[in-house]
């Protein structure tokens, strides 16, 4: 369900130069429709996983058949198209009732009035039920505009215990620190196996260093609203001297194959440890069936070694209500049966994900504690209690942003440039955007 080629986020400095568009054209939605005298609600689900569609329509033929007033008419889009697909919808006043969004997403729809407020058509047991550090995501200004589904991290650290336990190392004892990091790195680096992978592009390294940049100066690259870069503080400068230590160190592939989120050189052995996100644990019990008795799980390490410091973002997904919808409330209940009524129902989805996607909700998290495969999941338990909890939301200014910072540390990490002229020149890149993007003073309000 991540969907990582998804991550150049629709932010709100994004959205806000086809603001337009957006804010004029969020369609009536397909509420006023009948069918049977019944209120037929459009509910379009981008196209993840095919167990998840499968998922899907199980509960929505469910709730169908529970209904005596009310359809959900319920369609598939494939992820490439459905930005051509939705934006062809607003602008011809057809909008889906309810849709699926990711958290990237949620600010910039609440700027140009994109999502219904949710607080008066739900439940308020339901928005006490997520957890403290998600709340944020689906909120403006103490309202909420869409409902959470789940969360991945975007950054765990695996490990081979098998080969942990062959360099010495103790695999119940993984590394707590950077520095630690890099000493089972080397230890691990043994003939063609490498003894880490970790982003080293560009594109990678905009994004899945977010929870990095969290741990090692407790905020990102620009202020908090938005009108300077922040980007050449010394801790910056420790960050890229972590990334260069594993590359020039030749402890992790020099010219990888594949892009960060893809966990198949960790799968088929040409690594020892991997950063990943917790989405890799679902490929790793799909198509690496075998690697998964010999892994191991644990936070990524902070700067410090600090337990209770960021070192993932958790992205995911949300249901939002059209604010046009002619059916929000009838809308708003679906969703209230889907992702915040009976733990249950949710428990199913994360058992059917193969505990690869994580809770967003306190009573799910009991559901799952009293499911027998939940709690004797390897990764699950380690996950869903040391990483989870101390992730932080994704960041919703404009992608360019991330790639500057990205592109520092990438000509940082291979010696392009020094540190310290690396991080200044993504500093100058970061307060250029600031600057041609209008941004001082945009920062959404949580």
């Amino acid at each position: 369900m991540h969907k990582r080629r998804s991550r150049l986020l629709l932010t709100v400095a994004a959205t806000l130069a086809a603001g337009l568009v957006l804010a004029g054209c969020s369609g009536a939605g397909g509420g006023a429709k009948t069918e049977n005298g019944k209120t037929v609600v459009t509910f379009w689900q981008q196209k993840f996983e095919d167990y998840q569609q499968a998922w899907f329509k199980k509960y929505v033929d469910k709730y169908n058949a529970s209904q005596d007033k009310v359809k959900i008419d319920y369609q598939v889009v494939p992820a490439d198209t459905w930005p051509q697909k939705l934006k062809a919808a607003q602008a011809a006043g057809k909008s889906p009732d309810v849709a699926t969004t990711n958290y990237g997403n949620i600010a910039a729809g609440v700027v140009n009035g994109q999502f219904a407020q949710l607080d008066d058509l739900m439940p308020a047991k339901a928005f006490s039920d997520i957890k403290d550090n998600v709340k944020s995501f689906v909120s403006s200004d103490g309202k909420h505009y869409a409902y959470p589904m789940l969360v991945e991290p975007s950054t765990v650290l695996y490990y081979r215990t098998d080969l942990a336990k062959a360099a010495g190392l103790d695999p119940a004892s993984p590394p707590k620190t950077w520095s630690e990091l890099l000493e089972w790195a080397k230890k691990l680096t043994n003939g063609k196996v490498k003894g880490m992978t970790i982003a080293s592009v560009a594109a990678d390294l905009g994004w899945s260093s977010w929870g990095l940049q969290y741990s090692a100066c407790g905020h990102l690259p620009i202020n908090d609203d938005w009108s300077k870069a922040q980007a050449t503080e010394p801790c910056f400068g420790k960050l890229a001297d972590f990334y260069k230590a594993l590359y020039k160190g030749g402890y992790m592939p020099q010219q990888p194959k594949v892009g960060y989120a893809d966990a198949t050189p960790y799968g088929q052995g040409e690594v020892a440890m991997m950063a990943d996100g917790s989405w890799a644990v679902g490929q790793l019990k799909n198509d690496f069936k075998d690697m998964v008795a010999k892994t191991a799980v644990a936070p990524f390490p902070s700067m410090d070694g600090s337990s209770n410091k960021t070192t993932a973002t958790l992205g995911g997904w949300t249901l939002t209500v059209d604010a046009k919808s002619k059916a929000k409330q009838q809308a708003a209940d679906f969703i209230n049966y889907l992702l915040a009524g009976d733990p249950e129902i949710m428990a199913d989805f994360f058992k059917t994900s193969g505990f690869s996607k994580y809770t967003v909700r306190t009573s799910v998290d009991e559901a799952l504690a009293s499911n027998p495969e939940a709690s004797s999941d390897p990764f699950m338990k380690i996950i869903s209690e040391q990483v989870v909890p101390n992730g932080k939301q994704e960041p919703g200014y404009p992608w360019d942003i991330s790639l500057a910072f990205g592109t520092g540390i990438e000509s940082a990490m291979k010696g392009s440039a020094d540190v310290p002229t690396s991080m200044k020149t993504a500093n100058d890149a970061i307060n250029d955007v600031i600057q041609k993007q209008s941004l001082a003073g945009t920062a959404p309000k949580q």
